[in-house]
């Protein structure tokens, strides 16, 4: 198959294929839309199958990227890239600062970041090679790390999502099922918890998963039992393409709200979850909050105070979503992709 035949081709800008024999790096980096601005988007490291598993991935999260941006309201693009290899094996300085330098041939119409399988001190390291890099600590700051604000934002877009689903506008007492307590779903676990809910646990690293149930008076559940499990809130925070046909059935949960990206596997379950009375926050919308907080990096006028209210907006983009779903009798995701595309569409025409 071509890339330009590729199902998830979407008139992706860019896509370029990286290779550095002496590191050991494959990698690929697709940038999507640079409408808005320079494309950016984490760095993914994964032992992905093939060099197909891989392109599907950094396509379909590039053109997330996209969308994120757009509807967060920031003067950036979408891209992403991801490297074929196993993060806790073959990750190595020598393959990151390749990975600057491949970063760098571009000119800065990528920015890369944290993401899964990468980390603030490998930003570090890429940082040696190129300066088209986020997610790095700021002097005199906390900042760096976006999971913590990727899981503030998806927890305030699960509150949204809650009010509108389930008319309440509290958390107290409600079960919330977490697929995946790596950074990001760890963060979100507390502050659920904090706010009176109970939480339901899994991931396939079963000892994180027992360890934050027991500091969280958490129940843990197999991987594959945390689609039946009875609750009102299903919080998917580990890889994409998740809901498929077989799991739109057979959740309980009436809501979902969660940090994984791409968590459709194909556009027609987001109608077929509506069908079953379960409402769906669009993923790029509920974990934008990791990304706001890169791009508030890059300002002079960075202020955590500011980046936590932007986050927080989150709760309004996605009140906008669920009203006007209702009224245009679409999907929540069929109007956030339209919102997305009126955003970085009129764009386009300014800038022309």
């Amino acid at each position: 198959m071509t890339l330009f035949d590729h199902p998830d081709f979407d008139h992706h800008e860019q896509v370029v294929f990286g290779c550095d024999e002496a590191s050991g790096l494959r990698a690929i980096v697709a940038i999507h839309n640079t409408h808005r601005g320079p494309s950016l988007g984490g760095l993914r490291i994964f032992p992905y199958a093939s060099e197909e598993q891989a392109l599907t991935d950094v396509l379909r999260l590039s053109r997330g990227m996209t969308y994120k941006s757009a509807l967060a309201g920031l003067d950036l693009g979408g891209g992403k890239a991801v490297i074929i290899a196993d993060p806790k094996r073959d990750k190595t300085p020598a393959l990151l600062e390749a990975m600057g330098r491949l970063v760098d041939s571009l000119g800065g119409r990528y920015i890369t970041a944290e993401d899964s399988g990468s980390s603030e001190e490998d930003m570090q390291i890429i940082a040696g090679t190129t300066r088209h890099v986020g997610g790095l600590c700021r002097e005199g700051d906390h900042s760096g790390d976006p999971s913590p604000f990727t899981a503030w934002g998806v927890f305030h877009a699960l509150r949204c999502a809650v009010y509108h689903g389930l008319e309440r506008d509290d958390l107290r007492g409600l079960r919330v099922a977490i697929q995946g307590v790596g950074n990001v779903g760890a963060h979100l676990a507390h502050h659920l918890h904090d706010a009176g809910a109970r939480l339901v646990l899994t991931d396939i690293d079963t000892q994180a998963a027992d360890r934050l149930a027991r500091e969280l008076d958490a129940q843990v559940v197999a991987p594959d039992a945390i689609f039946d499990a009875d609750v009102d809130v299903f919080a998917p925070c580990a890889m994409g393409a998740v809901l498929d046909a077989s799991v739109a059935e057979r959740l309980k949960a009436r809501v979902i709200a969660g940090a994984a990206n791409n968590q459709l596997a194909t556009p027609g379950i987001g109608q077929r979850l509506q069908e079953r009375g379960i409402l769906y926050a669009p993923d790029y919308v509920a974990n934008a909050g990791g990304v706001i907080e890169i791009a508030w990096q890059r300002r002079e006028d960075y202020s955590r105070d500011k980046v936590m209210a932007h986050i927080a907006g989150i709760a309004q983009t996605l009140d906008e979503i669920f009203v006007r779903a209702r009224q245009e009798r679409r999907t929540p995701a069929e109007v956030a992709d339209r919102i997305a595309e009126e955003r970085f569409a009129a764009h386009r025409r300014h800038a022309a």
